[in-house]
């Protein structure tokens, strides 16, 4: 009996360690498409995004989690919330999935929405790789509330939750940066890539 209970918590403690342990989307950004089609310009957008979300939300610290530089204001777990159900619509737009309202994510944790997160951002780029202008016209923003569905063009999107998800992500590297908890300094934006 004790070596079966010995056993079952050494593989939950592997398995936890492998957890820790693996490689997040977006610690760097990809290599560059080949060309310049519609669809390999908006991946890369959004493999930006990933890129610097990556490395905003790397090592949050309670402390940062909840600060807010006012009370009206969201902190940076709410923010990472909000955050999180925009990458599921940047997800879900190109195979014109709906997205149902309202969506309960409540039981989330920080590594959670860390995680979905970035593996929604590397899934919409990859959805998105090599697609040509008529492929958009397939793209669509699609809100459910019950049985009624509202659509909207991809254009939404980019004007929108991709748009939005840039802005909040630079929120969190300045809050973070205001709770004693700045990012790598080390990160370079334009290569992509953290300086040697």
């Amino acid at each position: 009996m004790k070596k079966s209970i010995l056993f079952s918590l050494t593989l939950i403690f592997t398995f936890s360690m492998h957890a820790q342990n693996e490689e997040l989307p977006y610690h760097q950004i990809p290599e560059y498409p080949e060309n310049y089609s519609p669809g390999n310009v908006v991946a890369r957008m959004i493999d930006g995004l990933g890129f610097r979300y990556h490395w905003a939300t790397k090592g949050l610290t309670e402390k940062d989690l909840t600060y807010k530089p006012s009370e009206d204001g969201r902190n940076i777990m709410e923010t990472l919330f909000h955050i999180y159900g925009m990458s599921e619509m940047i997800k879900n737009a190109p195979t014109a999935t709906p997205n149902v309202r309202p969506m309960d994510i409540s039981e989330l944790t920080y590594e959670d929405l860390r995680k979905g997160t970035l593996k929604n951002l590397q899934a919409a780029s990859q959805a998105m790789a090599d697609k040509n202008a008529a492929d958009f016209e397939d793209f669509k923003v699609i809100f459910q509330r019950g049985e009624k569905q509202t659509p909207y063009p991809y254009w939404n999107m980019l004007n929108g939750m991709l748009s939005d998800c840039i802005y909040h992500t630079g929120q969190i590297t300045l809050l973070r940066r205001a709770s004693g908890n700045p990012i790598n300094p080390n990160i370079s934006v334009f290569n992509g890539r953290l300086r040697e």
